[in-house]
């Protein structure tokens, strides 16, 4: 097979965190799939076709990107943050195993982006300092009860955790569950941030502990960041500092 399928995170928004491979890569493409407002953030050559969809249709997508590549184009596959981070990379390998033999044969290859938990880590400071775990609170793919143990497992384990698809119109009550949970586990004046957008024109930043914090706040374009027992809060004439030290129990 002369084409190829390259899948690229094109960062939380902003062009800066565009990586010079993914540009790099991006040049050479023939076609780009991808949801359309992703798309909409790039400036595509002369000739190059741009494929864009709804969301929540992504094996659809993987699909079309594997066939396009079978048939010899150079198609890359984007998302927003980083591919591999529940977005595209899971589906096209999830088609790929589910579709024709063939296409086990098509060039592929997943390059990383910037991600929106390492973002949103940035601008607070350095709350993943120590071991986190990360999860989507999206219960469209998996069960609910499923999450409840997880969000039980970080608790117990004292993790930071970084909790992506926090709130959507279809799901407006689980992060209000999660955060009820959680104050059953964890004490109460742990550090909560929301990050929103962040990189783009409308990013913003709000810290509070979890005992205040309201899931009101958050939407699909917020990472909701959650701290262990270690993570502090550094005040400063500007505002602050959030980090969560090396060492865990140095600071007691």
């Amino acid at each position: 097979m002369s084409g190829w399928l390259r899948i690229l995170g094109l960062g939380p928004g902003n062009p800066a965190w565009i990586t010079p491979e993914t540009t790099a890569l991006l040049a050479e493409a023939t076609d780009v799939i991808g949801y359309a407002p992703y798309l909409a953030r790039l400036r595509l050559r002369l000739g190059q076709i741009a494929h864009g969809s709804d969301n929540r249709v992504e094996i659809d997508r993987a699909r079309l990107a594997l066939a396009m590549a079978a048939a010899g184009q150079r198609v890359a596959v984007v998302s927003g943050g980083d591919p591999g981070i529940f977005a595209m990379a899971a589906a096209v390998f999830e088609a790929l195993e589910a579709g024709p033999l063939a296409w086990r044969a098509i060039d592929i290859a997943v390059h990383p982006g910037v991600s929106a938990m390492q973002a949103a880590a940035a601008r607070l400071g350095a709350p993943l300092g120590h071991d986190f775990c990360v999860i989507s609170l999206s219960d469209n793919l998996k069960p609910w009860t499923i999450l409840e143990k997880r969000l039980d497992a970080v608790a117990a384990g004292d993790f930071v955790l970084a909790l992506y698809n926090p709130a959507s119109k279809a799901r407006p009550d689980r992060l209000h569950q999660a955060f009820a949970r959680l104050r059953t586990l964890k004490a109460r004046e742990t550090p909560v941030a929301f990050a929103r957008a962040i990189g783009r024109a409308d990013e913003s930043l709000f810290i509070t502990t979890l005992a205040e914090a309201d899931a009101a706040r958050a939407d699909m374009a917020t990472l909701v960041l959650i701290g262990s027992s270690e993570t502090r809060w550094i005040a400063t004439p500007g505002g602050g500092w959030l980090y969560t030290p090396r060492t865990y129990g140095a600071g007691r």
